[in-house]
């Protein structure tokens, strides 16, 4: 016998409501990182060694998005 009326959501709904948060959180902070690099982005390839400064800055990034992306995937 419950005692308790069912107003929570299933586990599913909760893991992907757990996501959107979870990227609306650190989507802001992502964009943040990805603007203050702009001006690397502009400068770095015009300097000693800067190309390659600036393939590792890119990795980085796509290295940060994919982690913001897939680490927040609902368990299945």
């Amino acid at each position: 016998m419950h005692l308790l009326p069912t107003l929570l959501p299933s586990p599913r709904t909760l893991a992907t409501l757990q996501r959107v948060l979870l990227v609306a959180l650190l989507t802001p902070a992502v964009l943040a990182a990805l603007a203050a690099t702009i001006p690397a982005m502009v400068l770095l390839p015009f300097l000693p060694g800067g190309t390659d400064r600036t393939i590792r800055l890119l990795a980085a990034q796509r290295a940060y998005l994919r982690t913001l992306l897939t680490g927040s995937r609902p368990a299945p």
